[in-house]
């Protein structure tokens, strides 16, 4: 059971990082500044930290402080949605949403969604990031993302939808079949192949995955002919006949439909990374974020 000292002093604390000042935030609440720094005091000594340094020329958060700050105020955001949904007559979807996406895959598969989404409730305010790395949704105050890799262990704040696994494939440019000849759909051909490999944030480059039937997943690193660090640039290389590719269908999906770019190797055609939908449980009733769910989970797949 939780006690109600654990909210006081929380909005006075919010107010005083807010106006910038002990007696901004005094003004701001209609009390007078000892009772402003009272109460600051008190919320101080129950949590065993110093959240302001104090100066007299300057007040400025600690690092506990800071990290506080940021909690506190995702809650009472929190708090203040949930009374305008109670308050709503009807659950039409209305705010800010906070929407992360991967970088390449976000722009070209969900941004669409996205956009035929927010053009159906124009209510909505979306605040929408892309970016590959892992985050910690409730502490960067994320309300939805799609993730590309994972697993089904999420940690228990976050709720998640499997979509699906992507697709990945040898491919090459024709121009580059025409220079070489005809490549034989065989494992040991893949050491002679001119090797396009994408380049992670870190530097190394991404290797082959190989499976052979139900044996584990292999990694080979092929002597690259060329390493990029940026999906379309990746894609353009391969598209100009630098060599052949391992690259997810749904990067080059209308590429191959074109016939732009052609698979070679069938038989190393293989399953890779998962795709998730993700949300913060906390948030899942909230129409916003329920309708987004939703409407994502309805249209996104590999």
């Amino acid at each position: 059971m939780y006690s109600s000292e654990r909210l006081k002093g929380i909005d006075v604390f919010v107010s005083v990082v807010d106006a910038g000042s002990f007696t901004a935030a005094s003004r701001r609440l209609n009390l007078t500044n000892s009772a402003v720094g009272k109460a600051v005091t008190r919320l101080e000594s129950r949590l065993g930290v110093r959240l302001f340094e104090r100066t007299t020329r300057r007040l400025s958060l600690t690092e506990a402080g800071q990290a506080f700050y940021r909690t506190c105020q995702r809650v009472l955001v929190e708090l203040e949605e949930a009374e305008h949904v109670l308050k709503a007559e009807d659950t039409v979807p209305l705010g800010k949403l906070r929407i992360d996406l991967p970088a390449t895959y976000g722009r070209m598969h969900v941004m669409p969604l996205l956009l035929d989404f927010l053009k159906a409730y124009p209510g909505v305010q979306p605040q929408i990031s892309f970016t590959d790395r892992f985050m910690d949704l409730v502490e960067e105050g994320v309300d939805v993302a799609v993730r590309i890799g994972g697993s089904d262990t999420w940690p228990t704040p976050i709720g998640y939808r499997f979509l699906g696994r992507e697709r990945r494939i040898f491919c090459c440019a024709p121009s580059y079949l025409q220079r070489v000849g005809a490549i034989a759909d065989d494992i040991e051909t893949l050491n002679s192949l001119d090797s396009v490999l994408y380049r992670r944030p870190d530097g190394t480059p991404t290797p082959w995955y190989i499976q052979r039937g139900d044996a584990p997943i292999e990694q080979c690193h092929p002597a690259a002919r060329l390493e990029v660090g940026n999906a379309d640039a990746w894609v353009d290389a391969v598209l100009q006949g630098f060599g052949v590719g391992q690259m997810s269908t749904w990067l080059i999906k209308d590429r191959l439909a074109k016939g732009e770019l052609v698979q070679v190797l069938p038989s190393l055609a293989m399953d890779g990374l998962p795709l998730y939908l993700l949300w913060q449980r906390g948030r899942q009733l909230l129409p916003k974020v329920d309708v987004l769910l939703n409407h994502l989970g309805a249209h996104l797949r590999f």
